[in-house]
């Protein structure tokens, strides 16, 4: 459908060999996390050179889902995860611009299949490196579908652990087309504790359990706002709204973000922010722990969370 190239289609990449992998006493890990990335490891890859895909989604737009997808891949890759960033934002790529790569081309060793971008340990993917970054896409569903399956099938990934997609918004052709084409590890669904926010999120939830692919957890962003002058505590969006979803639904909570100018500033930046400022670093690295145990069955670690009426 697409000729990204203007030649034939490619044929399958060739599945790497189990040789092949990264030996974990080569990776920066701790004993715990050398046993999960074996148990990630030991499972059917999903598709060629790709372990696991691991969808991050919303009900709708604004809630920081991209920030939170690419800070949570950089995670990932800070773990020792081989790791991938898939941007599936068709209508509105944001990940070329917060990886520091905006106005980057794609490129082929072959006039056929399409390298991945690398930035900070990550493997990149983006409709953005393949439009001029003024043009929009105007494409009616069923075409970006395609589209971005064939992104996704014409990347020459190298071999992953894990494989994080930053998924559009809403509910839509794009959302069912890659639930029922890929074999897809599990869903995280990012919130605001904002009413708003929550109504649509608890329809994204509804989706992925009418489509059979498991919530691994709910992330609440902008959870607190914390004044850095005085120190004060404000729920500028409201008080644990995703506590109480994610317990509606009965999906785990993976853990609860600021509002944090710092994480704007690093997005815009072209930096993810885990890579600079500790506190966000070390709740993004819980983040991950949850959801990566959620994958694997592994034990979790506990979180505390409270919920008063103050």
């Amino acid at each position: 459908m697409f000729n990204w190239l203007k030649k034939p289609a490619p044929k399958p990449a060739t599945p790497v060999e189990k040789d092949n992998k990264t030996p974990a006493s080569d990776n920066p890990l701790s004993a715990d996390l050398e046993s999960i990335v074996e148990l990630l490891q030991s499972t059917e890859p999903v598709m060629a050179n790709i372990q696991h895909i691991v969808l991050v989604a919303s009900g709708k737009g604004g809630v920081g889902k991209s920030t939170t997808a690419v800070n949570l891949a950089a995670t990932l890759a800070e773990m020792g995860l081989r790791t991938g960033l898939l941007d599936a934002d068709i209508y509105g790529p944001s990940i070329p611009l917060m990886l520091g790569l905006q106005g980057a081309r794609a490129d082929s060793p072959d006039n056929k299949l399409l390298n991945p971008k690398q930035a900070f340990g990550l493997s990149l993917q983006s409709i953005g490196f393949l439009i001029e970054p003024d043009k929009a896409s105007v494409w009616r569903g069923p075409m970006a579908s395609q589209a971005l399956l064939q992104l996704i099938n014409e990347t020459l990934w190298p071999a992953l652990d894990i494989l994080i997609v930053d998924m559009p918004p809403g509910t839509g052709d794009i959302q069912l087309t890659l639930s029922q084409k890929l074999k897809v590890s599990g869903a995280v669904i990012v919130t605001t504790p904002q009413d708003v926010a929550l109504s649509d999120a608890g329809k994204a939830i509804t989706m992925f359990n009418q489509v059979k692919i498991p919530v691994l957890g709910l992330i609440e962003n902008m959870s607190y706002y914390l004044c850095p002058h005085c120190g004060q505590s404000d729920d500028i969006f409201g008080t644990a709204g995703g506590v109480r979803l994610a317990e509606r639904y009965q999906v785990p909570v993976l853990g609860q973000l600021p509002l944090e100018r710092q994480i704007r500033e690093h997005a815009d930046q072209g930096q993810p922010a885990v890579l600079k400022l500790q506190p966000i670093a070390e709740i993004y690295r819980t983040i991950a722990w949850n959801m990566l145990t959620n994958i694997t069955g592994a034990p979790a670690q506990q979180v505390e969370i409270v919920i008063t009426d103050d």
